[in-house]
């Protein structure tokens, strides 16, 4: 017996998100931008990060702080994603992202996150061979995560040494609990966990559709969906059975979660349960925690709702992190970058 092969990639409908030109450095420098890209060796495997700086810092450190940024499940940095990178670095944070373990052109099964404490391993070592650089270690530094990715933010927040330094934590619809009608089937996790783990690699549970309960705006949908390394297979038996298991643990360490947070949420999210980002707000013993639901909004804030409704949670977002910039100065005494 042998797993189904994964579906395969439509061809993209244009070059890059924002169409077949121009090309990536003239687009990036048409917002003000800066960006590199490369490769980073974790000790769980080797990553593939952005950067995206504003132009107008006249050295890599002159900026208001440093944003760490962790994408969803079957995505990666390198398509739609970017254009929440973008908008930080447009307000003058210098903005790092990594596609994790199993995404995107990092190294990995394609789809899989059998291991979550490694994926959040890998991304920690990442953000933290910048934030302890002489040009970063001085400047505030926040850690973002959507959905799935939310999720990997808060075991890496759980996970990075006392001297870590986080300033806060921004969650993007974060993945806490998984709702009733995307669950895995425990039968079915069951039933495959007696091969003994030779099924987990295998992308033979049912497909949920979760691309379509995510975005609301059609015309978004069809250049999220045209992502030529978007994981469209369906999901990996060990990649639920692990989900399933973080969720769990993510909530039994809400109490230790004492970082500034903002938590946002569309209450009609289909793939996270905005639930989770109650809870999170309720346990947390954090003195500093805010927590956002968006009326009738879907699960993809930023990158799958109307402009209007895309400005609105953007709007929110920097004026969470541009005050807990004034918080930051005034605390410690010292000169943040103007805002851009």
């Amino acid at each position: 017996m042998s797993p189904p092969a994964p579906a395969m990639a439509p061809p993209p409908a244009t070059k890059y998100f924002w169409g077949d030109c121009p090309e990536p450095n003239e687009y990036y420098a048409s917002l003000g931008l800066r960006h590199a890209e490369g490769y980073f060796q974790s000790p769980c495997g080797r990553l593939f990060t952005h950067s995206f700086h504003p132009i107008s810092a006249a050295h890599d450190g002159d900026v208001k702080g440093v944003v760490f940024m962790s994408h969803g499940y079957g995505s990666d940095t390198s398509w739609m994603f970017q254009t929440i990178a973008i908008n930080y670095a447009r307000w003058g944070y210098a903005v790092f992202c990594a596609d994790l373990l199993g995404h995107g052109r990092s190294e990995g099964v394609h789809g899989y996150l059998g291991d979550m404490e490694a994926v959040a391993k890998a991304a920690l070592s990442f953000f933290l061979s910048v934030r302890k650089s002489d040009t970063y270690s001085a400047l505030p530094a926040f850690l973002f995560g959507e959905s799935m990715g939310g999720a990997a933010t808060l075991l890496v927040y759980l996970r990075s040494p006392a001297d870590a330094g986080w300033t806060g934590i921004i969650l993007s619809a974060p993945l806490f609990i998984i709702p009733d009608d995307m669950y895995p089937s425990r039968a079915r996790l069951f039933l495959y966990g007696l091969l003994f783990g030779l099924a987990d690699t295998w992308a033979v549970l049912p497909d949920k559709k979760m691309v379509g309960k995510s975005i609301r705006d059609p015309e978004k949908l069809k250049v999220i969906a045209s992502n030529p390394r978007l994981y469209r297979g369906p999901p990996r038996v060990g990649t639920m059975r692990e989900l399933a298991r973080v969720t769990e643990l993510l909530r039994e360490s809400f109490g230790e979660v004492t970082a500034p947070f903002l938590a946002v949420h569309g209450t009609d999210d289909g793939v996270t349960a905005p639930e989770g980002s109650q809870m999170l707000y309720e346990r947390a013993p954090s003195e500093d925690k805010s927590l956002i639901l968006y009326d009738g909004m879907y699960h993809s804030l930023i990158q799958g709702e109307s402009d209007e409704n895309r400005d609105r949670v953007l709007a929110d977002m920097r004026a969470w992190i541009d005050e807990r910039i004034r918080r930051y100065a005034a605390a410690s005494g010292k000169e943040v970058a103007a805002s851009a």
